[in-house]
């Protein structure tokens, strides 16, 4: 299914931030198979380019956080990326847990579930991250069924330039004077504010242009109920159990 028909529920998309990222490793396929099962519309991604080039799912510019490791991402291969653990960190059952690349995922995702690409690019930037990412969704023939946002917005442009039938939304942070504006400046459908960014006189303006808004990060029951309650078109949140459970009500 293309990405857009999942908005004909009329319900908010309940988008899995990193995957199930509240109760298994982000960005790891125990993360992303959990989202699935959870009952997630969306899995939502980072990407990352490796020293050699190659899209990786990864949230941190360094290693240290979530890995056995230390030091720049786009200081390693990709070789040395894979022998990571990216698990562990967070619970002993997930030892082992490695590093997905995109197409990895791409190709787990397809004709299951849709994803919701967010290219890290800021503050590192990474020159022909646009076509490495494309190159992927082109070659598993995927461009319909998941979308690509960034907090770089002049990148976004360049995806939808390259590729135009692809769903591109802009991330940012700050109570905008007009957050429609944008979206419309780079040539995007999806708006992904902060939470507390957004209030409900700017998602009427953002519906009136034919756009949609997806707020970033919901966690808490209260928040999901009020974001669905304005009318958000999807709600991003590290417990897709808890906001499906909200949503369905």
């Amino acid at each position: 299914m293309p990405f857009t028909g999942l908005f004909d529920s009329g319900l908010p998309l309940v988008i899995a931030h990193r995957g199930a990222s509240g109760d298994a490793p982000e960005n790891t396929m125990a993360a992303f198979e959990l989202a699935v099962d959870q009952g997630a519309d969306v899995v939502e991604l980072d990407v990352h380019l490796t020293l050699d080039g190659h899209p990786i799912v990864f949230h941190d510019d360094l290693l240290d956080r979530t890995t056995n490791a230390k030091g720049l991402v786009r200081g390693k291969t990709l070789a040395q990326i894979q022998e990571l653990d990216a698990g562990g960190w967070f619970g002993r059952r997930y030892l082992g847990e490695h590093i997905p690349t995109l197409d990895e995922v791409v190709q787990w995702a397809a004709g299951k579930v849709a994803l919701a690409i967010e290219v890290k690019n800021v503050p590192h930037r990474y020159s022909g991250i646009e076509a490495s990412v494309s190159g992927v969704l082109e070659r598993t023939g995927t461009i319909l069924e998941n979308e690509v946002f960034s907090f770089d917005h002049l990148s976004v442009q360049r995806f939808k330039f390259r590729e135009p039938r692809l769903l591109t939304g802009v991330c940012y942070r700050g109570d905008v004077i007009d957050h429609k504006a944008l979206a419309i400046a780079a040539h995007a459908t999806v708006l992904h504010p902060g939470l507390f960014d957004i209030r409900s006189e700017a998602i009427r303006d953002i519906h009136a242009a034919g756009l949609v808004v997806f707020p970033w990060t919901v966690n808490t029951a209260q928040d999901i109920d009020v974001m669905a309650l304005l009318g958000v078109d999807g709600i991003t949140t590290n417990y897709p159990a808890l906001a499906r459970r909200i949503v369905g009500n």
